[in-house]
């Protein structure tokens, strides 16, 4: 290799979920990485997101007594994914890898000094499907101290939450109005926010806490990590890759690579005419992803020959817009919304279709299909007096005084009657109360015929275990009435580049482009289409970053 104006073993592209799992592994085989980050915050979407990660059979389900095993596993993903001719990313052979190697990739991240945890019940997405986990296979990051970064503390990217909180106490502070258990947690992060300001500590938590231990830990490994630093070209001879053409200090560098090339760069979320082409409907001011989401490193490796797949799939994650929000990062998230009891979800002409409490990539997937037989995007959350007293709705607290402004500009429309609020909606208004009196039909006698809502345990968690028979059905049936539009945003694409069971990338005719090696969204999900629980898309981020690196490092032995 010549030309280069340095050379590292290995480099990475982006600074998301699975890049600095990677640098770990490959420092601790002794090579030299950098990473590189075309933003100037560094930890990608993951720093940004909750920051769980699906790890079947981990070590923390083993210490706690949860059954799982790979069979297991293996048997859930079968029944969920499946074998398609149309998801290359997400053949048998990837999918048995991705369960064997992720335990050990916490098991590596856990003696590298990354504190981790598992939340204690959290569903699998499908737990009513063979291999199916009720207690869930989430590992997340416990609370980290920013301060401990020193510097390095102003290039992590905010998390969602900013509150010094773990998830799952976020996850339970939703039922504060009827629950002690909530109460106690509300006053034990107050408590602990008093003590980490006497104490001149600051916790983030969620993906923050994720990427932040991640960070310090790669500092400390002697990892190189750079932002403002876009990558513009990969560098090939002879088809194979060598290195990368990318900015230092505004000017071109070229950075060569022994070992090889890691792209972890995200997915094109971020990019509306690739969204356009690949995902019509869609809008990028509707993701939630990191601002560097833009998608060039995807066609950079196409320009390559990288064949693609899966490229019209998202991770669906159903948001709301409150004036004043149009052009705010992080928008609400209203998944909990119409899964809590007293709530549905209906298209323009007043149908309910789907189970309101199925997973958010599940969920959105069926606006979108919905809206192309009937108007469905945006569609209608509706709700009466009963959830406005005991749930939050968009950042806003149970039986809070609602913004002015939320009714004046139509964001949140209110009326007496079922047949009133569907006019101000545009609805045809017998068309609306029937649609309701359905479902409260089915709540009378504790059964969703239509769509089964409340069968599974995931459904039941999304809900409300506090309240009555059945914590997903509540009547629609006291006024004043509520509706509110639901916009099928999203957390990432979930289609890219076809990647093997090394992690390396591969050619339309299946041959690998030597030294290329992707993660994350930039690639075509190991999950096909299907989200088979919390943390699908942050996991593999972290495997097959995990499993790129020990590949090259096997080279370079």
């Amino acid at each position: 290799m010549s030309n280069f104006d340095e050379t590292f073993d290995f480099v990475v592209v982006g600074s998301g979920g699975g890049s600095m799992c990677a640098a770990l592994a490959l420092r601790a085989a002794g090579k030299s990485v950098v990473v590189l980050e075309k933003t100037p915050l560094l930890g990608g979407t993951t720093a940004r997101s909750g920051g769980v990660m699906w790890i079947p059979n981990n070590r923390f389900m083993k210490r706690d007594g949860v059954k799982d095993s790979f069979e297991q596993a293996k048997t859930y993903l079968d029944a969920v994914v499946g074998d398609h001719n149309d998801t290359p990313g997400a053949t048998a052979e990837r999918r048995e890898t991705y369960l064997a190697q992720a335990p050990e990739m916490v098991d590596f991240l856990v003696d590298q000094g990354i504190k981790l945890n598992r939340v204690s019940y959290w569903p699998d997405y499908y737990d009513d499907r063979p291999g199916g986990s009720e207690q869930g296979r989430t590992v997340v990051a416990d609370l980290f101290n920013i301060n401990e970064l020193g510097e390095w503390k102003a290039k992590l990217r905010p998390n969602f939450l900013s509150m010094m909180s773990t998830l799952e106490e976020m996850l339970k502070l939703r039922f504060i109005k009827q629950s002690w258990e909530s109460k106690r947690i509300a006053v034990r992060m107050v408590l602990r926010t008093i003590g980490a300001k006497l104490t001149g500590k600051h916790y983030v938590t969620a993906g923050a806490a994720l990427q932040g231990r991640m960070l310090q830990a790669s500092i400390k490994a002697g990892v190189d990590l750079r932002t403002d630093a876009p990558v513009h070209e990969l560098i090939l001879e002879n088809g194979a890759t060598r290195g990368v053409l990318t900015l230092k200090d505004g000017r071109t560098h070229r950075i060569g690579a022994r070992l090889g090339v890691l792209v972890n760069a995200g997915g094109f979320a971020r990019n509306q005419s690739m969204r356009d082409q690949y995902q019509p409907g869609t809008q990028s001011n509707w993701s939630l992803t990191a601002e560097g989401d833009t998608g060039e490193m995807i066609l950079e490796m196409m320009r390559h020959g990288a064949a693609i797949a899966q490229m019209e799939e998202m991770v669906g994650n159903q948001i709301a817009i409150p004036p004043g929000m149009e052009n705010e990062a992080i928008k609400p998230v209203v998944q909990g919304v119409t899964a809590a009891p007293h709530c549905i979800l209906v298209d323009q002409s007043g149908a309910r279709y789907m189970n309101e409490a199925g997973s958010y990539m599940a969920y959105c997937k069926g606006m979108l299909e919905r809206h192309r037989i009937v108007p469905a995007v945006p569609s209608w959350a509706i709700m009466d007096e009963q959830f406005m007293r005991s749930y939050m709705l968009a950042g806003t607290m149970p039986g809070s005084k609602k913004p002015a402004t939320w009714f004046e500009e139509g964001f949140l429309r209110k009326a007496d009657t079922i047949e009133d609020l569907a006019a101000t909606i545009g609805v045809d208004p017998t068309a609306l109360r029937e649609t309701v009196d359905r479902f409260n039909g089915f709540v009378a006698k504790n059964s969703d015929d239509d769509f089964q809502r409340g069968n599974r345990a995931y459904d039941r968690w999304l809900g409300d275990s506090y309240h009555g028979e059945n914590s997903s059905l509540g009547s629609i049936s006291q006024g004043p009435f509520y509706a509110m539009e639901v916009l099928p945003g999203d957390v990432g694409t979930y289609g890219g580049v076809v990647t093997d069971n090394h992690a390396r990338v591969l050619r339309e005719d299946g041959s690998v482009i030597p030294g290329l090696y992707a993660t994350g969204i930039s690639t075509a999900s190991v999950m096909g289409r299907v989200y088979p629980g919390a943390g699908a898309s942050v996991g593999p981020s972290f495997v097959w970053g995990y499993v790129a690196a020990k590949h090259a490092a096997s080279i370079g032995a």
